[in-house]
C-alpha cells in the first residue's frame, strides 16, 4: 500500500457516539458488524467487552500501536484548532467546548491504542483500504462508515465514493454512512445526490434517515443502502 501515516489525521469516537450516529438498536448490536475506515475509535473494543462481534478495517492498522499513538499526539492540536476555528458550525450541548471534546476523543483513542495489539492478533482489526476490501460477499449484516465518505468529498471524487459504497454493499447486507456533510461545515456533500442516483439505477434502495445525534449543525442524518430483495433491518 502507498498509505502514509504522515498523511493521516486520526480521530476516534466512542461506542455511545456510534450508537447515536448510526441509530443502532439493541438488536442491531448483535449483528455481524464491519466498521469500515474505523481508525482509532473505541467502538470495537467497547463492543467486544460487551460480548458483541465487530471487525474494524483501516489502512492505518498496518502501523504499530506506538506509531498510531504518536500520530494522534502529533495531530491532536491541529484537530482541536480546526474545531475552535469552526465552533459556530457545532452544537455545544452534550460537549461544551473544544477542550472537553479533546478529552472525550482522547479517552476513546486511548482505549483503542491499549486494545490494538490484542485486537490485531484476534483478527478484530484488519488492514484494508477502500475501495477494495478483502472480506467475503455478505460476510456482514451491517457495514458502518463514519466521518470518511462524503466528509472528504473535496479530496475523494464521485468514482471513489461509488466504488467504495458498492464494495461495502458486496460484503454487507446493509450499509450506513454518517454524516452527509463536508468536513468542518454545515454543507451537504455535493456528491450525495449523484451517488444516490447511481446506486438506485444499480438496483439498491437508498434512504436518508435522521438520527439522534448531532454535533455538526445539520449533521444528524445518515445514508442507508441495501438491496430491495434484502429484508430491511429493524
Amino acid at each position: 500500500m502507498n498509505f502514509q501515516l504522515e498523511n493521516v489525521i486520526p480521530w476516534g469516537r466512542s461506542m455511545q457516539e456510534y450508537v447515536g450516529m448510526f441509530d443502532l438498536t439493541p438488536d442491531e448490536l448483535n449483528l455481524a458488524i464491519l466498521d469500515c475506515a474505523g481508525g482509532p475509535a473505541s467502538f470495537n473494543v467497547e463492543m467486544t467487552c460487551l460480548g458483541y462481534k465487530v471487525i474494524s478495517c483501516d489502512p492505518v492498522y498496518q502501523f504499530t500501536a506506538d506509531e498510531i499513538s504518536q500520530r494522534i499526539q502529533d495531530t491532536y492540536q491541529v484537530v482541536i484548532d480546526g474545531v475552535r476555528a469552526t465552533k459556530d458550525n457545532i452544537i455545544w450541548q452534550d460537549i461544551q467546548s473544544p477542550e472537553q471534546l479533546g478529552q472525550i476523543r482522547m479517552a476513546a483513542m486511548r482505549q483503542f491504542v491499549e486494545d490494538f495489539p490484542l485486537g490485531i492478533k484476534a483478527g478484530r482489526y484488519v488492514i484494508d483500504e477502500l475501495p477494495i476490501l478483502s472480506f467475503n460477499t455478505n460476510q456482514f449484516d451491517l457495514a458502518l462508515c463514519s466521518h470518511f465518505l462524503f466528509t472528504y468529498s473535496e479530496q475523494l471524487g464521485a468514482d471513489f465514493h461509488l466504488a467504495s459504497i458498492l464494495e461495502m454493499c458486496r460484503v454487507a447486507k446493509e450499509v450506513r454512512i454518517f454524516p452527509l456533510l463536508l468536513n468542518f461545515s454545515e454543507e451537504t456533500s455535493p456528491l450525495l445526490q449523484l451517488v444516490m442516483n447511481e446506486l438506485q439505477q444499480q438496483g439498491y434502495k437508498v434512504e436518508i434517515k435522521q438520527v439522534p445525534y448531532e454535533f455538526q449543525k445539520g449533521g444528524n442524518k445518515m445514508l442507508r443502502i441495501y438491496r430491495e430483495t434484502i429484508t430491511r433491518l429493524k
